[in-house]
């Protein structure tokens, strides 16, 4: 590490000759000095108590004893990060930098030594959002402090980012507009080029990824101090090659590599494991397994100092930690076993992948990135799925689909399902920095939004500010014990599905193939569906059909075939006694009417003829098992409605037919209602609470890639995640709006849409669209919904009969009951019935008149027999005066 504190040697020169006491901040510094000319574990304890003992100290704190604590958290940092303490690593820096904002230090490189390091971090861990915050901030910072090579090395590490989310066209505009407007350096030049090449091959361009890594090799050629990112753009190149299978030229570009690496005096266990792990790469591309295993075992020995090879390959769970070169050398291993035929070895090494995961995901905050990084945990999955699928087809045991149907359910829905858990048990301060970083959130949302008119100030200032409720967070969240999560009951799953009488389907939509699974009569069945073929193009273009309502109404043929060979290929099983299915899709699945797939083709074009799913089947969809097993018991009554419907009469937005839906549910039900001008977010908001039906006729807008989906309200438009911070416990929300169910989609989680915010909000069941909805037909379908509710039904039941009661109704012309029109909705939730009102004064006056014909009787027989009593009497009387 270069000496950050060679200047502090010179505060022993303040001290005079003989004096004994020693200021708190020479002592600080003095630690540190030592620390760095002989850093070891025990050392990094001392520095730890060092700063411990300041804390407790009740003695004001000068601003120069602060700048010391930063400085000994940023020492103690890099170190802690040598020593493969990621997360204590972090800390520190989050540390440095919290003391560093709020005193308003000065006089110290904060960039360099702080938020750089913790930048890579963020990045490395997939901490995405705070990586950007965090490298946006200090581009800000050497922005004004004109530091070019800090502004170089932000835009590259921000180009990481923005590889490392999907957003890859965007880090190459990044990187080549600042190649063409920027002066920079040779070295400079060969950083951003070797970024650059890496971006192409993700986005395809592979000859100009090639041209892009030699440009930077002849760049960094020239600059003795670069040998290891010129071992990094001819690794950069052995990895282009080898995807090219071209092993002879990928093997002389990793040589020269490794000749570079070998100069490099950096050398760090991390940046050691992580390239000997691409020498392992290559080595098992090659089909050469024992070199793979050898340069996986030394990744293990120079990560893990305890591990030994002598007795077991993979190490010991308790010395794993957050490290993803760690992660990577244990997929890999994974990979080599299956390469062996030792399939249960490598499911055992992918659990500890699974445990260094898990770890990684404990120390992120935004949702962003919490998503983002499970897209490995589900390639991960896939591969495990596959596994415990072919030891089912050779060993015939049914625990083999019962751990995959396990692991598949683990990827569903993982954020929302941790947010639902945790807001039942976090603080109530900790619920209010959540807030206010999701409201600055939205702050930064909608000035992106405004593009070139976007306010940069504005947005620097949000992330600020976001940065710091982050780091607050993270000390609140420190002091809360750690909260696991509860193994999923498998046997309740079946215990459920008997009592609601349903069978559940759960796909998981991976890279080559769809996995369904199937639960019934207390079994699981796993099937395998290939999407390489002609599967995804069908399952594609029947979705493509509503797009446009012209696209079924002009074909009505070719929607019965296509859809009934989706039908086959997706494997939904007949119906035998059950006659609700539950539905869990997964991702484009998620964009699906599953009732209006065709399970029995016919050359009729009239619509109420064709044979739906919906036919068979009361179908209910959900994010994942878990949430249908443990959804909450709906309340008793259903008449507590808050009805939302802007209208927007007058406008260019009108909604005509939204007030026959109004005066319909008004006939059918009592409740709160706000038309036009009254229906506004403060007015929802307001009266949500304690309501059993909320429902909403408005316009809503799914978004892009770039602009979050969002709903409309008479005043102002609303982003999906504003809607997050709402507390609602309805029995049911319904979003009669078009495309309230669509988003930027993520597999596993789902679509990022209005319907999600509900959810977040902790609405549990609710009714959405997929695509744009029709005014008419969305009208008379909610009437059939809603009287169908009033007759005590579920709300399963009631949207599959409202969709057959639609079909059925002849008012409507056969073009209007094109699947398009009626299978927009979706239901998703629990199946169950509410319980009915108990009438409890019925049941006191039917009790009082049982009471009262009890005591009667017995008012009666005593009677009767007082009576029997006096004629024995009499008769006994006679016998004797006879």
């Amino acid at each position: 590490m270069k000496k950050l504190h060679c200047y502090i040697l010179l505060f022993a020169t303040l001290i005079s000759f003989g004096q004994k006491t020693v200021s708190e901040e020479d002592k600080i510094y003095n630690a540190v000095d030592n620390f760095t000319a002989n850093p070891s574990a025990e050392a990094l304890q001392n520095l730890r108590n060092i700063e411990s003992d300041f804390w407790k100290s009740a003695k004001p704190k000068t601003k120069d004893e602060l700048l010391a604590i930063v400085i000994l958290n940023c020492n103690k940092a890099y170190y802690e990060n040598q020593f493969g303490q990621t997360l204590k690593a972090v800390k520190s820096y989050e540390n440095a930098w919290m003391i560093y904002q709020k005193y308003k230090l000065k006089n110290y490189d904060i960039v360099e030594f702080c938020l750089k390091p913790l930048g890579n971090l963020y990045t490395v861990l997939g901490d995405y959002e705070n990586a950007e915050n965090t490298i946006k901030q200090y581009y800000f910072i050497a922005s004004q402090e004109k530091n070019k090579a800090q502004k170089t090395a932000a835009i590259l590490n921000l180009s990481n980012v923005y590889q490392n989310t999907g957003n890859v066209y965007k880090a190459i505009e990044l990187i080549e507009k600042t190649i063409q407007t920027e002066k920079l350096s040779n070295t400079e030049k060969g950083l951003l080029l070797n970024n650059l090449g890496t971006n192409y091959v993700l986005s395809s361009k592979k000859s100009e990824a090639e041209t892009s890594f030699l440009k930077a090799v002849s760049f960094l050629k020239k600059d003795k101090s670069q040998t290891e990112t010129l071992a990094n753009a001819y690794r950069n190149l052995a990895q282009l090659k080898i995807n090219e299978n071209n092993f002879v030229k990928a093997s002389e570009y990793f040589e020269k590599a490794k000749t570079e690496f070998n100069k490099t005096s950096n050398r760090e266990p991390r940046k050691i494991g992580q390239f000997y792990y691409e020498a392992a790469f290559i080595a098992f591309s090659e089909g050469k397994l024992a070199e793979a295993q050898e340069n996986i075992e030394f990744i293990f020995k120079t990560l893990l100092p305890s591990y030994s090879s002598s007795k077991n390959k993979l190490p010991n769970q308790n010395s794993l930690y957050a490290e993803t070169v760690l992660l990577d050398a244990l997929d890999l291993q994974a990979l080599i076993f299956l390469a062996e035929n030792k399939p249960k070895e490598a499911l055992k090494s992918y659990e500890l992948s699974f445990q260094i995961e898990e770890m990684i995901q404990s120390l992120l905050v935004y949702e962003n990135s919490k998503i983002i990084t499970q897209v490995r945990n589900r390639n991960r999955t896939e591969k495990c799925i596959e596994i415990y699928l072919s030891l089912y087809e050779k060993e015939r045991k049914m625990s083999y689909l019962g751990s995959a149907f396990l692991l598949s359910e683990q990827t569903k829905s993982v954020v929302l399902k941790n947010h639902l858990k945790n807001s039942e048990t976090i603080s109530r301060e900790e619920k209010l920095i959540l807030q206010q970083l999701q409201n600055w959130n939205t702050t930064i949302l909608k000035e992106q939004q405004k593009l070139e008119l976007a306010d940069i100030s504005k947005i620097n200032e949000a992330v600020k500010k976001q940065n710091e409720l982050m780091l607050l967070l993270k000390t609140k969240q420190s002091k809360t014990d750690s909260k696991k999560n509860t193994n999923f009951d498998l046997s309740a799953l079946y215990a459920k599905l008997e009592k609601d009488n349903a069978l559940l389907i759960e796909y998981f939509f991976g890279t080559h193939c769809i996995y369904n699974f199937t639960l019934e009569n207390n079994k699981i069945a796993l099937h395998r569906i290939e999407t390489d073929k002609n599967a995804f193009p069908e399952l594609l273009s029947f979705i493509s059909l509503f797009k446009d309502p012209s696209a079924i109404t002009n074909n009505p043929k070719k929607y019965n075939l296509l859809g009934n060979k989706v039908y086959k290929k997706l494997q939904i099983p007949h119906p035998s006694k059950h006659k609700n299915l539950i539905l869990i899709p997964d991702g484009i699945l998620s964009f699906l009417p599953f009732e209006a797939l065709i399970n029995e083709t016919s050359n009729t074009t009239n619509f109420t003829k064709m044979h739906y799913l919906l036919d068979k089947f009361d179908v209910a969809y959900n994010n994942s098992a878990e949430l249908y097993l443990n959804a909450n018991t709906l309340s008793n009554g259903k008449e507590n409605i808050l009805g939302v419907f802007p209208i927007f009469e007058k406008t260019n937005y009108a909604l005509r037919f939204s007030k026959n839906e109004l005066e319909s549910i008004k006939h059918n039900f009592k409740g709160q209602f706000f038309e036009n001008e009254n229906a506004s977010f403060s007015n929802f908001k307001n009266n949500s609470i304690g309501k059993s039906i909320i429902h909403l006729s408005t316009h809503a807008s799914s978004g892009d890639l770039e602009t979050p989906a969002s709903i409309k309200f008479y005043d102002q438009e609303i982003l999906f995640s504003e809607l997050y911070n709402l507390k609602l416990n309805p029995d049911l929300v319904v979003l009669s709006a078009c495309e309230t169910g669509i988003g930027k989609l993520y597999k596993a989680e789902g679509a990022m849409s209005v319907a999600r915010g509900f959810q977040f909000a902790g609405a549990q069941n609710l009714m959405f669209s997929l695509w744009n909805v029709n005014d008419y037909t969305t009208s008379v379908f909610m009437d059939y919904f809603y009287k169908e509710i009033k007759h005590d039904v579920s709300f399963v039941k009631a949207s599959a009969n409202a969709k057959r009661e639609f079909l059925k109704d002849k008012t409507i012309p056969n073009a209007k009951k094109s699947p398009y029109y009626w299978s927009a909705f979706v239901y998703y939730g629990t199946i169950e019935e509410t319980e009915k009102p108990t009438n409890y004064i019925f049941y006191i006056i039917s009790f009082l008149a049982v009471i009262g014909l009890f005591l009667g009787f017995n008012q009666y027989r005593n009677g009767k027999s007082s009576r029997n009593s006096q004629n024995r009497e009499l008769q006994k009387n006679k016998i004797q005066n006879h």
